[in-house]
């Protein structure tokens, strides 16, 4: 027998069904190819589960990145003046049309009231079911998909439609067509090497590094980096945190990444001594988990939160643990549920970290376009948020094992370059990788240009007169010299020290780079915070205006290269240039000029 409320809920789809207007034909949507590298096993189990997640469009998101713009530029007279999560909530938030036409479609399926979850703002309606029901909803055929190189699998299709009024009224659905992995930005060949030993820094034998503190650095950082070496290196030795009660720190973790607490103890235990007695707090997002069995430890999560929290020590630091095993078992018939790299909370850090990210031409447009606003919105609410540039050059980890070329996913098969993304989105900062002391470009650093976003206005000086200055024809085709150009900036990302299943061992990868400049944003901004200002917020802005100065406070890379697809890549350079950005961070002169901005 029904309960009243079920009685009353199924009278009220009744009515709503009846209300809807005939559905109009399907209409396809998108359509992509498949990514190389992909093979199609077999159709996918009807009841396997699947979290569809629909965007609603965002009318006056070109409001709200003028607003961004305004905070984050410091030639500005509203910098620093950060929106409130309800006004930026109000400037993504749908038409009330697209929310009505949305909901009848949805309630034509069955799906309604609690088989409904939506975003603060409304803009994503996220809804469970079996790929049964997905296949009727959006007139296609789900697959089991492969990925040779990894094992990984996925339930994906190439194409799928929507009902011909739905088109102006959603942005996008997924996962249907996006083939990203969200992969660790760390090849195999950068994993953990077991056995390091502490660095002996007791012979007092030095480098000379002028920009560093004292103007030199301990030599053992030129074969391993520890915490004392980087804040030696970037000029941040004798500097204690003042607003640790306000400013906070955050890396993300993904694909079951966890961060285990003894390798994290024993880390400070051995390196960082003075922050022996410090913690970490944990966010659990879309289901995520922090096991602390020792056989879970994850290396990518004990790195992050081992650099990021140790350099910054006393400010508090939070690990991000997100829900997710994209590693699909073809034969699993158990749900999935796919990777948000969000946070829907009132009280953000005001400076995150991720070393995650895939090929920008595995996620398709439509979706990369609007996990792209989503950093403008942390942006604007005063986050600055840094991700890894990547760990293949100019290219990618599919590359044609006999010409070492790379080719591009849209049908034309054609040799290119391949940019990394979320490194690609102009509201974010990305960071490269440099190598020894004195520093030079790390032979992976990920650089290269966009071929999804167009070049921010912030850009086009120091772009322009980098392409300007490479040899005539150098790459031509090989890449798109109006796109967004990456990487922002770098840090050290070779030879790493860290605690891993208690031994300590060293890493390498854009992995070290981005939590470690990370850790000098937070340290900018605890500076800020305990003079009374704003924090940074969106950086480029800022960062690319301090070099256009004649002190800008970066240490400027003009020695390495970094090759991929069969070429050697782009060049360091005086200035800019797409290996390691504008170079890496000098805090002490940083520190000066972010409090007179």
């Amino acid at each position: 027998m029904l309960s009243l409320r079920s009685a009353l809920l199924c009278a009220a789809l009744a009515a709503l069904a009846a209300a809807a207007p005939a559905e109009s034909a399907h209409k396809v949507k998108e359509t992509v190819y498949p990514p190389r590298g992909w093979t199609v096993l077999r159709p996918a189990p009807p009841a396997h589960t699947i979290s569809l997640r629909i965007g609603l469009p965002q009318p006056k998101f070109p409001e709200l990145e003028e607003h961004l713009y305004a905070v984050s530029d410091p030639s500005s007279g509203r910098y620093g003046a950060h929106l409130s999560k309800g006004e930026v909530e109000a400037l993504v938030a749908p038409h009330p049309e697209s929310v009505q036409l949305v909901d009848e479609w949805l309630v034509s399926h069955g799906l309604a009231g609690d088989a409904l979850s939506r975003s603060p703002a409304g803009d994503w309606v996220t809804v469970k079911v079996p790929v049964s029901l997905a296949e009727k909803m959006l007139d296609t055929t789900y697959h089991v998909w492969t990925h040779a190189a990894s094992g990984a699998a996925l339930v994906r299709t190439t194409s799928y439609s929507l009902p011909a009024h739905l088109h102006e009224h959603i942005d996008v659905i997924q996962p249907t067509t996006t083939f990203a992995r969200s992969t660790p930005m760390s090849a195999t060949y950068r994993s953990f090497r077991a056995g390091a030993a502490a660095p002996d820094r007791t012979d007092g034998a030095k480098v000379a590094v002028p920009g560093a503190s004292g103007g030199q650095v301990a030599a053992s950082c030129n074969g391993t980096i520890t915490p004392a070496c980087l804040l030696e290196l970037y000029n941040a030795t004798g500097y204690t945190p003042q607003a640790a009660a306000t400013n906070k720190i955050a890396v993300t973790g993904y694909l079951e990444q966890y961060a285990n607490y003894a390798d994290y103890y024993q880390f400070l235990e051995e390196l960082v001594p003075y922050a022996a007695d410090s913690n970490f707090s944990v966010v659990y997002i879309n289901g995520g988990v922090n096991n602390q069995t020792l056989a879970d430890a994850g290396v990518e999560a004990d790195l992050d939160t081992q650099y990021a929290f140790g350099l910054t020590y006393p400010t508090p630091g939070t690990f991000y643990t997100t829900g997710g095993s994209p590693p699909f078992t073809p034969d699993d018939l158990e749900p999935t549920d796919s990777n948000e790299p969000y946070a829907e909370a009132n009280d953000l850090p005001q400076s995150i970290s991720s070393s995650y990210g895939d090929d920008e031409q595995t996620v398709p447009y439509s979706y990369a376009a609007r996990v792209c606003a989503e950093f403008a919105q942390l942006g604007a609410r005063g986050v600055s948020v840094m991700f890894s540039s990547g760990d293949g050059g100019v290219g990618d980890g599919d590359a044609d094992p006999a010409t070492q070329e790379c080719y591009s996913n849209d049908g034309r098969n054609a040799t290119e370059f391949i940019p990394g993304f979320p490194a690609s989105c102009p509201y974010v900062t990305a960071v490269g990788a440099t190598s020894q002391v004195p520093e030079i470009a790390a032979w992976f650093s990920g650089g290269g240009f966009s071929n999804y976003f167009a070049r921010p206005s912030y850009q086009d000086d120091a772009v322009t007169k980098y392409l300007g200055e490479l040899a005539p024809g150098i790459y031509a085709g090989l890449y798109n010299a109006s796109g967004r150009a990456f990487p922002d900036v770098s840090a050290e990302g070779v030879n790493f020290t860290i605690v891993w299943e208690l031994e300590a061992g060293l890493v390498d990868g854009t992995s070290c780079s981005s939590p470690t400049f990370t850790a000098f944003v937070a340290l900018l901004n605890d500076a800020r915070i305990a003079s009374g200002q704003a924090a940074l917020g969106f950086l480029n802005p800022l960062i690319y205006a301090l070099n256009a100065q004649a002190v800008s406070g970066f240490n400027d890379i003009t020695v390495g290269n970094n090759p991929g697809c069969g070429t050697e890549g782009f060049n360091a350079t005086i200035g800019w240039d797409p290996v390691t950005g504008w170079g890496s961070p000098n805090f002490g002169i940083l520190k000066e000029l972010v409090l007179s901005a």
